[in-house]
């Protein structure tokens, strides 16, 4: 497994980061997760996400119990705070109270003393920034977090904390953004990537096989295979629901041969494609048996030609998405803020 540099900053994580969202205590039971956990170790995956809305703390306190045996300082654990992990006015967004309280929350579950990079799950408008880029900035002076990231933040919004930030005079800055990125998914390329670029911000993603779509498991006119997340009832991710339509379909069918002739999996040329793609340190995957995560490893290293990169992107054409407008629309702050947002 190959490790990279998280933008500009001296931490190194893993080119796969496991992930465990909408898995572990949800999808899967805790003997399966452990085994899967177990498995990302084997196949040299030094890198977990997780987040404290995922399962309502569950997800983290399996993490925790997964890698208590494992030397602290041979992984790096990232969490996420900002969506609503209770009923409370308080127990959501990016106030001091909330990042604070979600903090030692997030440690105790987690079974640690720290977490190496923490992040603000969405953007929020109602909280001054100020407020939330010194609370942050608090938890790494406390030794709590070592470094500082975003998720599904715009490249407006970045700009704004970085800015501020720096007429604050606080020491920590924002390091890690974790978008949704995949072949079809590009909405952070037009301003999101260049801006991280320059700032030496790292994107650490998430759904780079489009919640399985990428995977070729779903096929053009035949219903969803049986335990898919397409067919999880009112969990299934609302991307799923959008783009199974018989178009998309047909042409992520033409990327198989494509992936045969390289010798890889459909899930290994998607995770190999991004992790191609300039400014993106990591790929995470989730997995609900270990045999998943051994195979999604194994995209680690790939080098994929420029005859090949040509060539999806004319199989894709015209149904990739670009718009980085879109992902200000979907990732509002709004009242009704939901865990299926996570």
């Amino acid at each position: 497994m190959d490790h990279r540099r998280l933008g500009r900053s001296g931490l190194h994580i893993s080119e796969i980061t496991y992930g465990n969202w909408l898995t572990h205590g949800e999808q899967v039971g805790r003997d399966s997760a452990l085994a899967c956990i177990r498995a990302a170790l084997d196949a040299g995956i030094s890198t977990f996400d997780t987040a404290d809305v995922y399962a309502l703390g569950a997800a983290e306190e399996v993490l925790g119990e997964a890698l208590r045996p494992v030397r602290r300082s041979s992984v790096e654990i990232a969490t996420k705070v900002c969506l609503p992990t209770g009923d409370g006015p308080n127990d959501r967004g990016l106030s001091r109270k909330h990042i604070m309280e979600s903090c030692h929350a997030s440690l105790r579950r987690l079974g640690t003393d720290y977490v190496d990079v923490y992040q603000a799950h969405r953007f929020d408008e109602k909280t001054p920034l100020d407020e939330t880029l010194v609370a942050l900035d608090d938890l790494v002076r406390q030794g709590k977090v070592l470094y500082l990231g975003v998720s599904e933040w715009t490249a407006g919004q970045i700009r704004q904390a970085l800015d501020l930030a720096a007429e604050l005079g606080l020491r920590s800055r924002i390091v890690a953004n974790q978008p949704q990125y995949n072949m079809l998914w590009r909405v952070i390329e037009p301003e999101v990537l260049p801006l991280c670029r320059d700032e030496g911000i790292g994107q650490v993603v998430f759904q780079p096989l489009a919640q399985g779509v990428l995977t070729g498991k779903y096929r053009p006119g035949q219903p969803a295979p049986e335990g898919s997340r397409a067919t999880s009832g009112g969990r299934a991710p609302r991307f799923i629901q959008r783009v199974l339509g018989a178009e998309l379909l047909e042409r992520v069918q033409r990327l198989r041969p494509l992936a045969e002739e390289a010798g890889l999996s459909m899930a290994q040329l998607a995770i190999a494609w991004v992790l191609q793609q300039d400014g993106v340190n990591s790929a995470i995957i989730g997995a609900t048996r270990p045999e998943q995560v051994a195979e999604n490893a194994g995209a680690a290293g790939v080098r994929l030609s420029g005859e090949l990169l040509a060539a999806i992107d004319a199989v894709l054409g015209d149904l990739v998405d670009r718009d980085p407008a879109k992902t200000a629309r979907m990732m509002a702050v709004k009242d009704t803020w939901s865990q299926a947002e996570a």
